[in-house]
C-alpha cells in the first residue's frame, strides 16, 4: 500500500527540505521504496541535499506538457531504492502553478509505484501547498522553537482546516460562501472556534454539517519539531497544540523532535545527506528513529485532545539522551 507523506511548513528556513532528504533515505535504508518529489514550486534545492545535479528533466517539464507522467522524471539517488522527482526552478513560472496541471499532479501521484511518496512543499499558505499537503490527512508539518516559527505553524494548521472544509462543497454553494465568510473573522482571543462554522454548516444542511465534521476528524497531521537546542524547547509544542486546540478544537501530535547540528546544516555546502555522511550524528538517529515511528504508524488515529502534553515529555527525554 502506497503512503503520501507530503512535509510542509509556516515559513521557510526551519529545515523542511533537509528532514525530506533523510527521511528518505532513512525510510529506503529501512527497506522501503520511497520517491521524493519536489513540489517546491520556484524555490526546488532538494536534488542538492541529495548530492544530485540540476541536470535532469524535472516537474516543470511535466507541468509544461514536455513530459507525459510523473513516472518517467524519475532519478536514481545514491540511496539505493530511493528515487527523485526534480524540482524546476528555473523554469519562469512554475511556481505559479496553472489548475489543470495542479489537477494532474494530484492525479498522477498516487499512480508513482513506491511505498512512500514524499512530497517536498514550499512553505507558507498558497492555495497550492495547502491543496498539495492535502493529498493525505496525515502529513507532516515542520517548525522550530521559536515564537514566529510556531506561530507560523498555527496559521498553516488553520488555513489548511478552512482549505478542507472549502473544497468540500461545490465552488458556488452555499456552505463555501458561508466558510469564506467565517474564515475573514478572528477566532484567536474570542468566543469563536471552528466547531461554530460547522454548527452554521449544519444549518443549512444537516447532511452538510455531517461532511464538515467528518473532514475535519480525518484530518490529522503530524508535527515535527525541529532545531532543538534543549529539551525545554520542546515544551514550545505546548503552546502550538493549546492555540490549536483553543481555537481549532483539533488535536496535534508531535512526532519527532531533531536536534540543532552542526553536521546536519553542513549538508547544503557539501551537496552530501546528512545521514549518509554522518550516520551516528544527533541528527541524523533522529530521522532514522522517526522513519521507523512512521512505518509503524503509517495512518494514525485522529490526534486526541491531550489533557496533558505526555508526547512532549517523552521527546524531551529521548532528546537529552541523544545530546
Amino acid at each position: 500500500m502506497q503512503h503520501l507523506i507530503p512535509i510542509a511548513s509556516g515559513k521557510g528556513g526551519v529545515g523542511k527540505t533537509l528532514l525530506a532528504a533523510n527521511l528518505g533515505i532513512a525510510l529506503a535504508q529501512q527497506g522501503k521504496t520511497v520517491v521524493l518529489v519536489d513540489l517546491d514550486l520556484g524555490g526546488s534545492n532538494l536534488h542538492t541535499l541529495l548530492g544530485i545535479r540540476n541536470s535532469h528533466p524535472g516537474i516543470g517539464h511535466f507541468i509544461y506538457k514536455q513530459a507525459e507522467t510523473l513516472e518517467e522524471l524519475l532519478v536514481e539517488t545514491p540511496q539505493q531504492r530511493l528515487f527523485l522527482i526534480p524540482g524546476d526552478g528555473l523554469f519562469c513560472g512554475t511556481a505559479n502553478l496553472p489548475f489543470h496541471r495542479k489537477q494532474a499532479i494530484l492525479k498522477q501521484l498516487p499512480e508513482i509505484p513506491a511505498d512512500f511518496i514524499i512530497l517536498d512543499l514550499g512553505s507558507g499558505t498558497t492555495y497550492n501547498t495547502l491543496d498539495l499537503f492535502l493529498t493525505s490527512s496525515a502529513g507532516l508539518l515542520v517548525t522550530s522553537p521559536d515564537t514566529t516559527a510556531i506561530l507560523n505553524a498555527y496559521s498553516f494548521l488553520k488555513s489548511a482546516m478552512f482549505r478542507l472544509l472549502q473544497r468540500s462543497f461545490p465552488a458556488k454553494s452555499a456552505e463555501r460562501h458561508l466558510v469564506l465568510d467565517f474564515l475573514q473573522q478572528k477566532m484567536e482571543g474570542s468566543s469563536l472556534h471552528i466547531q461554530e462554522l460547522v454548527t452554521r454548516i449544519r444549518g443549512i444542511h444537516p447532511e452538510s454539517g455531517d461532511r464538515a465534521r467528518d473532514a475535519l476528524g480525518q484530518f490529522r497531521p503530524r508535527v515535527v519539531m525541529n532545531m532543538g537546542r534543549t529539551a525545554q524547547d520542546i515544551g514550545l509544542g505546548g503552546r502550538l497544540r493549546k492555540v490549536v486546540q483553543d481555537n481549532l478544537k483539533s488535536g496535534i501530535e508531535f512526532i519527532a523532535c531533531l536536534p540543532q547540528d552542526e553536521l546536519a546544516s553542513r549538508s547544503p555546502l557539501e551537496r552530501s545527506p546528512t545521514l549518509l555522511r554522518y550516520p551516528e550524528c544527533p541528527y541524523s538517529r533522529s530521522i532514522a528513529h522517526c522513519a521507523h515511528r512512521i512505518i509503524q504508524e503509517p495512518a494514525p488515529p485522529p490526534a486526541p485532545l491531550f489533557e496533558d502534553d505526555q508526547d512532549l515529555q517523552e521527546l524531551a527525554q529521548r532528546f537529552e539522551s541523544l545530546l
